[in-house]
């Protein structure tokens, strides 16, 4: 459970039981911890405390020490290949390849360094959310003194703006809320409470009472008992799971090893078989061992890592492109690779700001899913749509919206249209009153406010006194509320806004048909169906009413009940503050109930075809969220996510046929078999802690899943660590996210994480096409070279001819392959399967057959003229491997269309870098340096053409291939 619900792991010895500090009350909770609220501490106990639970602040455990990270990045398999391969370079006296081959092992290794190290640097962010300062009373005393010195059983004094600097029960809370966002994940902040809470596990976001540590006081002030200290916090639990999750290594690096394993093996295969066929027939060791050594280089594709590297940046460039900004390059191949995305709702999903999508008063309803949902700003002035202003009741309803509401819309920028600022949930209403209906500013200046109540948590409502300017210039509805049964209208109107429950409490009437009528148990009956099933919809729903009011010195009346006030006057005076004055709350009783708003964050507007993307390439979309069940499953329904067709899985809370919805308490009560069945059925979770996400990921890996993780707070940093690809969220992410993450969406949409994942599986199938071509044409060297003297021919290419052909073929066509734009369909077929090796899909047997027609047809080409005594014969061999080589490279840039259909002109690099190569081997061919340095003779016509002849035979074999697969599927259809 969470740690503010139990004493602090740390000390040795503990005075303090452990106990679910929620459901206490405070003053039991006080009695426990051993402390007078009034006075606080004293400093000799507080300094006993200190030293048996420690300072409060996050251990740093665990830190990968650099020299440890640089180890680990050169003793990897592909690394080792490379080593032995630019040893063998320097003996063959090639110290330009030794020289690539030697600075690619410099690359690779600083890259893997730079991205492990960086895991250093969430920890140091996740440790400046502490607050360096804190006031407290000890002694009796309000003092300032180090965060880090805080004990449990301190009494911390808050404030607007401030960090909240431990976790705390509330002894006292005025107007108190607090934004949790980087705990809970949700943007809004939380009201807190001073009540117990009923008994039982809660999750994060619904322990109202408690306070946590390096959360932001949004509003309001309140006084907390301190329960929980340094690494026994919530956000201290969080920096544990952070050290202890390990960062599992990506498919492609996976695979990586197993290739360079198999390539190690390979060299020493071949050194033993050509060494062996060589001194067998007699032929001097000193060549033997050179043309061994020659081919074990040749073997390697020591252009992989390159390739690679350079692959995965023209991804993440293009990704940037996007709006997502890659910070560990291995994660664009992995996004290629992903099975799942488990993504957050909240500004992913969702627009991250409510939107009020229905208005409902007595007779009639209005919805407003018609209004685009990526604008919450305000027409101009005078330019709302006048649905308003058809209905008299409606326009009432608005009226009150815009006029008890302390949110204003602004521009952000001078630039930008007018945006709302402050409550969000204000802000939703404010923005419809001003799309439907005249704009406030005019309605506030005939009704002029003259007293208020905020919202309090406890009374669940806010109230606006208003002076009426001119009622006549009013909408009709707001001129029939105020009118009089004289015919003249009362000079004050008082407005009430809240949780529909409490406002109808406090009504006496009901606003229908333009008159108000008494507020029978039928009209409230029917009143809180409407309510039931608007937040059975997942939505927040509102009750507005309103009292005209005849005496107009209520004009200077300050709205408080009498317990608030109470406790304002304790608050203040415990502090040395001014009291205020009495209040009174007469205008708060006999309301008309008007009607309801219900509101709701809305899907953003790409995010039901993405999730339709995500399902079409064979990838499950799952939603995590902090957020209320309802809501949850309102906006899985919307988005796609679930639908009628969605997985079954074991019933939990809020479970709706074979719609499920698990919950964090859900997930509590599951055996380790039961949280892996869950993961792989269950397409939503709501109320959710850091603890469960993790468990999430885990079950998910269980089933052998590649696992993508999207979130913005400090509680989803554990998750996004430990899953195969964390996305952090670049506009309201927490920097301790942004650092434990691999991408960083600049966007916070989820359609940018399909695009992401379309770019990454084109990531790999360049990548893949390179080690194809590669090993496929290294196989045919290899082939060349053992095969040829079982013929009886002497060795068909000598040592520098074999790192001739290694270089020019494996170099800038094999670059060229990896900038092949995607084909198409990419984003139509099922993830690769998480455990299939590189050679799957038909690479190793591509490798085997066109290794060995590339073999076969290059030593066809030179065993006549062998047979005959020509001295070309091995020039022949050496062109046409080379030519082959090249149709080999054209024919595979996509494993089903022609390149016919594809065209020479859709990747011009590889079509230059092929002319390259050809113009460099006729050089070497023809040109009298290299004819000297590689022992080539001149071709004559016949011969050339006979070269280019047998070095066509691949490329149309693989085209032949693609043809036959085209037919087959095209029959199966």
């Amino acid at each position: 459970m969470p740690s503010a619900n139990a004493t602090p792991a740390r000390p040795s010895s503990s005075t303090i039981p452990p106990v679910p500090w929620h459901a206490l009350g405070a003053d039991e909770t006080a009695a426990r911890l051993d402390v007078d609220p009034a006075l606080g501490l004293a400093e000799a106990e507080a300094a006993h405390r200190l030293d048996a639970h420690g300072p409060n602040t996050l251990d740093d455990r665990g830190r990968p020490r650099a020299w440890r990270i640089l180890v680990a990045q050169l003793v990897g398999p592909m690394t080792a290949v490379l080593v032995v391969a630019a040893v063998a370079s320097i003996a063959l006296g090639d110290m330009a390849d030794a020289i690539a081959i030697g600075a690619i092992i410099v690359l690779n290794t600083a890259l893997g360094f730079a991205q492990e190290y960086r895991a250093e640097r969430a920890m140091a962010a996740l440790k400046s959310l502490a607050a360096p300062v804190v006031r407290v009373r000890r002694a009796g005393r309000v003092r300032e003194l180090p965060a880090s010195e805080l004990a449990p059983g301190d009494i911390a004094l808050l404030e607007a703006g401030a960090i909240v600097p431990a976790d705390g029960r509330l002894l006292e809370a005025a107007d108190l809320r607090v934004l949790e966002a980087i705990l809970t994940g949700e943007s809004e902040p939380v009201r807190k409470t001073v009540a117990a809470l009923p008994p039982g596990d809660r999750a994060i976001g619904d322990r109202t009472n408690l306070v946590f540590k390096g959360t932001v006081v949004a509003a309001g002030r309140g006084t907390a008992v301190v329960v929980a200290t340094g690494m026994a916090t919530e956000l201290g639990r969080i920096a544990e799971m952070l050290q202890a999750a390990p960062e599992p290594p990506t498919p492609l690096q996976r695979r990586l090893a197993q290739l360079g394993r198999g390539l190690g093996v390979a060299a020493l295969v071949i050194v033993a078989a050509v060494g062996a066929i060589g001194l067998a027939r007699g032929q001097a060791p000193a060549l033997v061992l050179l043309t061994a050594l020659s081919l074990a280089v040749a073997a390697v594709p020591e252009g992989l890592p390159t390739v690679v590297t350079i692959a995965l940046s023209i991804g993440a460039q293009r990704l940037l492109a996007r709006r997502a900004l890659v910070r560990r390059l291995p994660a664009v191949e992995t996004l290629g690779s992903v099975t799942v995305i488990c993504s957050d709702k909240t500004g992913t999903l969702t627009m991250n700001r409510m939107q009020v999508v229905i208005l409902d008063v007595a007779g009639h309803r209005i919805g407003l899913d018609e209004a685009r949902a990526d604008d919450d700003s305000s027409r101009p002035a005078g330019e709302g749509d006048g649905r308003g202003g058809d209905d008299p009741s409606l326009a009432l309803l608005l009226t009150a919206a815009a006029l008890c509401n302390d949110a204003v819309l602004a521009p952000l920028a001078p630039d930008e249209a007018p945006h709302a600022l402050g409550d969000p949930t204000e802000g939703a209403l404010l923005v419809a009153a001003t799309r439907l209906g005249p704009p406030p500013a005019a309605l506030g200046a005939l009704l002029l406010r003259t007293a208020e109540v905020p919202f309090d948590a406890e009374r669940k409502r806010m109230t606006t006194v208003h002076r009426v300017v001119d009622a006549q210039a009013l909408p009709a509805g707001v001129r029939d509320a105020l009118r009089r049964p004289d015919g003249g209208f009362a000079p004050a109107i008082a407005f009430t806004k809240g949780a529909v429950d409490i406002v109808l409490e406090h009504a006496a009437q009901v606003w229908a048909e333009g008159r108000s009528e008494p507020l029978t148990a039928a009209w409230r009956a029917r009143i809180a169906a409407a309510h039931d099933e608007l937040a059975g919809r997942g939505m927040r729903v509102l009750g507005i009413a309103f009292r005209a009011l005849e005496d107009t010195a209520l004009e200077d009346t300050a709205l408080e009940d009498t317990a608030l006030e109470d406790r304002a006057l304790e608050d203040r005076a415990l502090d040395g503050k001014a009291t205020l004055a009495a209040p009174s709350a007469t205008a708060e009783e006999g309301l008309t109930f008007v009607g309801l708003a219900a509101m709701i964050d809305p899907p953003r507007p790409a995010a039901r075809e993405a999730v339709a993307r995500c399902r079409a390439a064979g990838i499950r979309p799952i939603m995590i969220s902090g957020d209320h069940p309802l809501t949850a499953l309102q906006i899985a329904r919307q988005v796609g996510i679930l639908e009628a067709s969605a997985d079954a899985g074991p019933s939990g809370a809020g479970a709706e046929g074979d719609e499920i919805v698990l919950t964090g308490v859900d997930l509590d009560g599951l055996s380790p078999d039961g949280l892996v069945q869950a993961a792989a059925t269950c397409s939503v979770f709501a109320r959710v802690s850091p603890e469960h996400k993790l468990s999430i990921v885990r079950a998910l890996h269980a089933r052998g899943q590649v696992v993508a993780m999207t979130g913005d707070g400090v509680n989803d940093a554990p998750a996004l660590k430990q899953a195969d690809i964390g996305v952090a969220m670049g506009i309201t992410g927490a920097d301790v996210t942004k650092e434990a993450a691999d991408m960083v969406l600049l966007d916070d949409d989820f359609a940018t994480i399909v695009r992401a994942v379309e770019q990454g599986r084109v990531v790999y199938d360049n990548i893949r096409r390179f080690v194809l071509y590669a090993l496929a044409s290294n196989a045919g060297e290899v082939g060349v070279m053992l095969v040829g003297p079982l013929l009886g021919m002497p060795l068909p290419l000598l040592p520098l001819q074999i790192l001739w052909v290694n270089l020019v073929t494996d170099g800038l066509p094999g670059l060229a392959l990896a900038v092949e734009p995607a084909e198409a369909g990419v984003m139509n077929r099922p993830p690769r399967p998480p455990d299939e090796t590189i050679f799957g899909r038909g690479l190793g047997r591509h490798v085997l057959w066109v290794g060995a027609l590339l073999a076969a047809t290059s030593l066809a080409a030179g065993w006549s003229a062998w047979r005959v005594g020509d001295p070309a014969w091995r020039t022949m061999v050496f062109t046409t491997l080379t030519i082959s080589q090249m149709g080999h490279a054209m024919a595979v840039r996509s494993e089903r269309r022609s390149l016919f259909t594809l065209g020479w002109r859709s990747n011009l690099a590889l079509f230059g870098a092929v002319v390259l190569t050809l113009s460099m081997q006729l050089a070497a061919v023809y040109a009298a340096p290299l004819r000297a340095a590689l022992d080539t003779v001149p071709l004559g016509a016949a011969d050339a053409m006979r070269c280019i002849a047998y070095g066509s035979i691949v490329f149309w074999a693989i085209e032949a291939k693609k043809a036959w697969l085209r037919s087959r599927a095209a029959a199966l259809r």
